[in-house]
């Protein structure tokens, strides 16, 4: 029996523990599928850029309705790659949130441009256009929509925005594989969409990888170039770039996850009717509905004032939640250095990040494991 370490102390695992995320089930129920996929590639002798990535590009770009899918080596790559296809560089800004995964804003950094952090919305905990139109100055080139947790960003205002100013709308997609905005997958509205498939998102790998999707011919050849040293069809290097592949063994498990994607997001869609239905919005803020897309519930995240001592009750009945985020990106020491360019206030981004709880959400939990946590919520 191993031992988790949590803030409030150390625990006990067992058989029946439930965590926030476990992509480990369905690793497990699909694993003659991936062990086939995985036996074809060694079988075939190509590894790297083959026919399982060109199928996989194919197939998501196919899903999401988009013209081309470039895949690269992680979704900190895909939005790199993205920038620089965009021209985003030295003495560019980048207006970001602050509520997000740091790659959002080490991707940025990774370009040589700025990050500019913007305050959240309270109702969707993604980026607020009302920040992000006070933060636009002379030297801003770009947006990145964070559609953070599965719920779509508010497009309709962000495309306004860049089109009154001239600049570019980057999407990152890293935890929405499915979220729609009035009816259109999101990735496909912007520029630019950039996916992760780290193993515990949505549709996830079982190691590194990510996607850049476009609908601009011209771009995604950019693209294409920039993931491996610039070259063009004739290995001439025309941009100045590293490498950055998704592999063959990666991809091939991809595509046998794609298939599964939407009954996947369907049942995720399931729990949150539960836990919504279940739980007092009285004692808990519960995360709120999109009125013009689909959210797909990457992570179920409540609002709670007395945290600590949820996660304490939770972990005591082997129940493991996460906070995604305890610390604003604006808030950690590597980008200090930034934060003199925010302009505003992040008070809501600040105090959001203290009162947030993502409660255990993928698709294989049942019925009992649900009740487990609902009524370990209601203890408190």
């Amino acid at each position: 029996m191993d031992t988790v370490c949590t803030e409030s102390g150390s625990y006990k695992l067992n058989s029946t523990s439930i965590f926030c995320s476990n992509p480990s089930i369905e690793n497990n129920l699909i694993s003659a599928e991936i062990s086939k996929a995985v036996h074809n590639v060694l079988a075939s002798g190509t590894f790297i850029l083959g026919k399982e990535v060109a199928n996989f590009e194919s197939e998501f770009a196919s899903y999401l309705n988009a013209e081309f899918c470039i895949g690269v080596n992680s979704g900190t790559d895909a939005l790199v790659i993205g920038l620089k296809a965009l021209g985003i560089s030295a003495g560019d800004e980048v207006i970001i949130p602050s509520h997000t995964a740091v790659a959002t804003a080490a991707a940025v950094v990774a370009t040589g441009a700025t990050p500019v952090f913007a305050e959240v919305s309270s109702f969707s905990m993604t980026i607020d256009p009302n920040s992000v139109e006070t933060l636009v100055s002379q030297r801003t080139r770009a947006i990145i929509a964070v559609h953070l947790y599965g719920f779509p960003c508010d497009l309709d205002e962000l495309q306004q925005i860049c089109k009154n100013n001239g600049i570019f709308l980057i999407e990152d997609c890293a935890q929405a594989h499915g979220a729609e905005y009035k009816g259109k997958k999101v990735g496909t509205i912007g520029e630019i969409g950039c996916f992760s498939f780290y193993p515990t998102k949505n549709l996830g790998a079982v190691g590194d990888g990510g996607a850049i999707v476009t609908n601009n011919r011209e771009l995604s050849e950019k693209c294409f170039a920039l993931r491996q040293y610039g070259w063009d069809s004739s290995r001439i290097s025309n941009f100045n770039s590293t490498v950055s592949r998704l592999d063959e063994i990666q991809a091939a498990i991809l595509r046998v996850k794609l298939n599964r994607l939407e009954q996947n997001n369907n049942r995720r869609i399931e729990i949150a009717g539960h836990y919504r239905a279940s739980l007092d919005s009285g004692s808990v803020e519960l995360p709120k509905e999109p009125q013009l897309g689909k959210h797909v519930y990457h992570h179920f995240v409540i609002r709670v004032s007395n945290r600590d001592h949820m996660i304490e009750i939770l972990n005591k009945r082997s129940i493991f939640p996460g906070i995604h985020y305890p610390k604003p990106v604006h808030m950690h020491p590597a980008f200090g250095a930034f934060t003199q360019n925010t302009r505003i206030s992040l008070k809501y981004t600040e105090d959001l990040s203290n009162t947030i709880l993502s409660l255990p959400m993928y698709p294989e939990m049942t019925e009992t494991e649900i009740n487990r946590v609902v009524e370990g919520v209601k203890s408190v």
